[in-house]
């Protein structure tokens, strides 16, 4: 099972198009929030479950704040992370997944990818498609793949779209 992960498109659609484009076909698309407009749009991309959550600037969207879904065997939370203060760690997401049985939390709003695994929790972030934050500046993307054991793996990926190189 392949599942995309994506956040902070704030408008930019083209780029979430363009990023279902690279990956090639996917079993679910996650959304992170900061969607800002469009969902309707994102939802026609592609032909799978689709979950998305209302981020910081999510204001005229009806987007739950958090969703907790199961994939595969792992219990998934889904959040934009704005809530949990997520500028300042992610132990605020550590301690609420820890409380609430949850196996895999899967946030935005900083903009960075960010991968922890734990014994207990796994933390991810999958960056922005449309505005990076890291060092270099690259959109990224973050992919979970369930293998045929149930075993789940993940793996942040470039987004190459056609103004990649004109980004600072």
């Amino acid at each position: 099972m392949r599942i995309l992960v994506i956040s902070d498109s704030h408008g930019r659609n083209d780029d979430v198009a363009g990023v279902i484009r690279q990956v090639g076909e996917i079993d679910m698309l996650i959304h992170c929030g900061d969607v800002e407009r469009g969902d309707d749009y994102i939802r026609s991309l592609v032909d799978c479950p689709i979950y998305m959550v209302s981020g910081n600037n999510d204001y005229n969207l009806d987007l739950p704040s958090k969703i907790t879904v199961q994939i595969g065997d792992y219990r998934v939370l889904i959040v934009h992370g704005h809530t949990f203060y997520v500028y300042r760690g992610v132990q605020r997401l550590r301690q609420y997944a820890l409380e609430n049985h949850i196996d895999v939390v899967m946030y935005g709003h900083t903009h960075v990818p960010f991968i922890d695994i734990g014994h207990e929790v796994t933390i991810l972030n999958p960056g922005s498609l449309s505005y990076p934050r890291q060092a270099e500046r690259k959109p990224t993307f973050l992919l979970m793949e369930i293998d045929d054991e149930g075993h789940a793996h993940y793996g942040h990926g470039y987004y190459k779209s056609k103004f990649s190189e004109l980004r600072i």
